[in-house]
């Protein structure tokens, strides 16, 4: 966990918030408005193609945030794929999950 919360909170630019309050004890993903939107736990891994794919958004330029990825240990394993509201890529996390990385058109 220790090494995700590093990887996460380097690549989006955050602090993740801890909170054990639960069960299971969990990163916290912070909205602008401080609500939560989104969290990191330990859990059992996806089998190759029976995960989920969740997309962050970030506030700069997609290079930037590929530069961090790699820097972090990540990989990016798309070019930038645009669409009409903006664009994103496709990455790793250095434990091997996949997620995407998306910036909104200025």
């Amino acid at each position: 966990m220790k090494r995700a919360k590093g990887f996460y909170e380097s690549v989006l630019e955050i602090s993740l918030i801890e909170n054990s309050d639960g069960p299971q004890a969990m990163q916290m993903i912070p909205s602008a408005n401080g609500a939560m939107c989104g969290h990191l736990y330990e859990g059992k891994p996806a089998t190759s193609g029976d995960g989920s794919t969740p997309h962050f958004s970030v506030n700069g330029e997609l290079p930037d945030a590929m530069d961090r990825i790699k820097t972090a240990g990540g990989e990016v394993i798309s070019e930038p794929i645009p669409l009409p509201i903006g664009a994103f890529f496709y990455a790793k996390d250095t434990e091997g999950n996949s997620f995407a990385i998306f910036k909104y058109s200025d």
